[in-house]
Protein backbone atom coordinates (compact mmCIF):
# COMPACT_ATOMS: atom_id res chain seq x y z
CA UNK A 1 0.00 0.00 0.00
CA UNK A 2 1.25 3.00 -1.08
CA UNK A 3 0.88 6.54 0.73
CA UNK A 4 -1.16 7.41 -1.85
CA UNK A 5 -3.84 5.17 -0.81
CA UNK A 6 -4.21 6.74 2.60
CA UNK A 7 -4.46 10.29 1.72
CA UNK A 8 -7.70 11.69 2.57
CA UNK A 9 -9.30 13.37 -0.08
CA UNK A 10 -8.60 16.60 1.90
CA UNK A 11 -4.93 15.97 1.50
CA UNK A 12 -4.60 15.40 -1.97
CA UNK A 13 -6.64 18.19 -3.28
CA UNK A 14 -3.96 20.27 -1.11
CA UNK A 15 -0.95 18.82 -2.45
CA UNK A 16 -2.46 18.96 -6.22
CA UNK A 17 -3.53 22.80 -5.53
CA UNK A 18 0.25 23.50 -4.82
CA UNK A 19 1.37 21.12 -7.85
CA UNK A 20 -0.92 23.03 -9.78
CA UNK A 21 0.54 26.56 -8.31
CA UNK A 22 4.22 25.12 -9.16
CA UNK A 23 3.41 24.38 -12.78
CA UNK A 24 1.66 27.44 -13.56
CA UNK A 25 4.88 29.56 -12.27
CA UNK A 26 6.75 27.44 -14.27
CA UNK A 27 10.85 28.33 -13.98
CA UNK A 28 11.45 24.67 -13.03
CA UNK A 29 13.23 22.35 -15.82
CA UNK A 30 11.92 19.81 -18.28
CA UNK A 31 11.86 17.32 -15.94
CA UNK A 32 11.08 18.97 -12.98
CA UNK A 33 7.90 19.90 -14.70
CA UNK A 34 7.27 16.17 -16.22
CA UNK A 35 7.75 15.26 -12.48
CA UNK A 36 5.05 17.48 -11.06
CA UNK A 37 2.72 16.74 -13.94
CA UNK A 38 3.10 12.56 -12.81
CA UNK A 39 2.52 13.28 -9.17
CA UNK A 40 -0.65 15.58 -9.96
CA UNK A 41 -1.85 12.79 -12.23
CA UNK A 42 -1.52 10.65 -9.66
CA UNK A 43 -3.18 13.18 -6.74
CA UNK A 44 -6.39 13.90 -9.38
CA UNK A 45 -6.89 9.79 -9.16
CA UNK A 46 -6.62 9.79 -5.50
CA UNK A 47 -9.51 12.33 -5.52
CA UNK A 48 -11.26 11.03 -7.63
CA UNK A 49 -10.99 7.41 -6.04
CA UNK A 50 -11.92 9.20 -3.14
CA UNK A 51 -15.33 11.18 -4.82
CA UNK A 52 -16.35 7.22 -6.31
CA UNK A 53 -15.92 6.42 -2.93
CA UNK A 54 -18.28 8.72 -1.32
CA UNK A 55 -20.98 8.70 -4.17
CA UNK A 56 -21.14 4.93 -3.64
CA UNK A 57 -21.59 5.56 0.44
CA UNK A 58 -24.26 7.96 -0.58
CA UNK A 59 -26.03 5.41 -3.13
CA UNK A 60 -26.07 2.63 -0.66
CA UNK A 61 -27.07 4.94 1.92
CA UNK A 62 -30.28 6.26 0.06
CA UNK A 63 -31.12 2.35 -1.66
CA UNK A 64 -31.24 1.72 2.23
CA UNK A 65 -33.77 4.79 3.07
CA UNK A 66 -35.66 3.77 0.46
CA UNK A 67 -35.71 0.21 1.55
CA UNK A 68 -37.55 1.41 4.67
Amino acid sequence: MSDDDTMTYEQARSELADVVEKLERGGGSLEESLSLWERGEKLADVCRRRLDGARERIDAARAARAEE
